[in-house]
């Protein structure tokens, strides 16, 4: 048999292979995308969840001041003196977190845990600041959960979570009315 007889078996067989090596290169190209935008993502939860915790605590020991200085619906007041370097403390672990956000987080979730931040930095100046206003204490949580539902609003999205956030509850709650109605 000659050359020129085998020479359609060894292109396809070369062809084949060729093929056969693009496939299985292209598939396994996918899968490690497929992974890596799955430990990413799973990475973005776990940096937003801390944030969102730390943020938390800061916000609660500086409610805890607050109740120890006259304002209204906190309980477990917390004296300045003991809740002045817990606030700082908390002040510190989110500062720490704040650095994961920005380097895993998108813009828009960059700005919207910013602003989240911003807004219980005014409640702290509030505290410090002694007894003011009531109604600043009610507007200032009130843009503080504004602040935070725009937060969970964007790290869904930028995690592609389905659908909207659970609906805000209201601050201070009504619960006497609640309970005479």
């Amino acid at each position: 048999m000659a050359l020129w007889d085998q020479l359609p078996a060894l292109i396809g067989v070369a062809v084949g292979s060729l093929g056969s090596y693009a496939v299985q290169s292209l598939t396994e190209r996918r899968r490690w995308k497929r992974q890596r935008e799955e430990r990413w993502d799973e990475k973005r939860f776990e940096t937003y969840g801390r944030y969102a915790n730390a943020l938390k605590a800061q916000l609660r020991v500086a409610q805890r001041i607050g109740a120890a200085i006259g304002f209204a619906d906190v309980a477990d007041p917390l004296p300045s003196a003991d809740g002045l370097p817990l606030l700082a403390d908390a002040e510190s672990h989110r500062a720490t977190e704040w650095e994961s956000v920005l380097l895993v987080g998108d813009a828009v979730t960059i700005a919207a845990a910013r602003r989240w931040h911003e807004s219980i930095w005014t409640i702290e100046l509030l505290i410090r600041e002694g007894p003011v206003d009531a109604g600043m204490w009610v507007k200032a949580h009130r843009l503080a959960s504004e602040a935070r539902d725009a937060f969970y609003a964007s790290a869904r999205r930028d995690l592609g979570i389905n659908g909207a956030p659970p609906p805000s509850g209201q601050w201070p709650r009504q619960w006497r009315s609640e309970l005479s109605g």
